[in-house]
């Protein structure tokens, strides 16, 4: 039986029909999971999903009375899925626990000296053969120190790349990381990092425990010329408070690959609309503040492997086993 795979990228669909090949029939199409579209889902027993599809419970409902049994998200996080209700109605849901962390930490590096060093404007102007270097100064990160929040795979990876830049390494997370402990990171308490570091970068899950983890009083605690980087979930991040802070001429950089507002937006072309997000509209007009659209784990590598592991969700259902990526089991 034929499965259908929501918010497919032209450069993502070929590597999703080859880890399916010789396993199932897919079909793939390019718009978004969501209230409007879920009833294209009828008659197919496995849907496939993306980060940003809304899997809330009038969602899945419609799902569930069109016949679909499983939700396979081609992606880590799972905030956006109703899980109580999933289990309600007999649904299995799977995501995908692991894929490349150094897709993600390389991006976050990329934010970081995309900001520090003034690379968009700089390329910008010698577009227009401007080869002026006034407001282009940036500043050397090497003895500088790099605050990590969040210490699991990514933030490790990110961790390892500051140690090679010659770093000071600041840590927090719930739980202590060796492999971080062993290149000199010191465990501290949020508060201490963020009036200590000179780079922060954002690597938890967003849950209702995380959201917004860099909220007011956490912004004006970091120092006026810190750079921020959110490669993670938009959601950890309070964007009005960045803005008034960001309006009152604070920061060195901000580099955001997520925002807290980007269903609907994000993976889409809205060039010809109007923009209604006045957040978003402010927050891309700072010269400071680079944003991106969630491309973060987009390498052919990260890809590949995602959509391996949600080949893998599907055959597990299918012979009715139960692996670590399972958020719902089979009722």
């Amino acid at each position: 039986m034929e499965i259908l795979a929501f918010g497919v990228q032209a450069d993502e669909q070929p590597l999703i029909e080859q880890a399916f090949h010789g396993r199932e029939e897919i079909r793939c199409v390019d718009v978004f999971l969501n209230e409007d579209t879920a009833p294209i889902a009828a008659g197919h027993e496995i849907v496939s999903t993306s980060v940003n599809a809304d899997l809330g419970a009038d969602v899945l409902e419609i799902l569930a009375a069109g016949g679909t049994r499983m939700v396979a998200q081609r992606s880590t996080g799972f905030n956006n899925i109703d899980l109580a209700t999933a289990e309600g109605l007999g649904m299995t849901v799977a995501r995908v626990s692991y894929y490349s962390p150094y897709s993600v930490a390389e991006f976050a590096w990329a934010l970081a000296m995309a900001v520090n060093r003034r690379i968009v404007r700089a390329a910008n102007r010698t577009r227009d053969f401007d080869f002026r270097l006034q407001g282009l100064m940036g500043r050397d990160l090497h003895g500088r120190t790099a605050g990590v929040l969040g210490t699991g795979k990514i933030g490790e990876a990110f961790a390892r790349i500051a140690h090679g830049f010659g770093m000071r390494l600041l840590g927090w997370d719930v739980a202590e990381n060796p492999a971080c402990a062993e290149l000199g990171m010191r465990y501290v308490p949020k508060d201490e990092l963020l009036a200590q570091s000179d780079l922060i970068t954002l690597h938890v899950p967003l849950m209702a425990e995380t959201r917004h983890l860099i909220d007011a009083p956490a912004l004006k605690a970091m120092r006026d010329d810190a750079i921020l980087v959110n490669s993670s979930r938009g959601g950890l991040i309070d964007t009005v408070a960045l803005v008034g802070e960001l309006r009152a001429g604070r920061f060195a950089g901000v580099g955001l690959d997520v925002y807290e507002a980007e269903a609907g937006l994000f993976f889409l072309d809205k060039s010809l609309e109007p923009v209604e997000d006045d957040t978003l509209a402010r927050l891309v007009t700072f010269p400071n503040v680079l944003v991106t659209s969630h491309q973060a784990y987009y390498t052919r590598d990260a890809v590949g492997q995602i959509v391996d592991a949600t080949a893998r969700n599907v055959l597990d259902y299918r012979e009715g086993r139960r692996s670590e990526n399972v958020l719902v089991p089979r009722g």
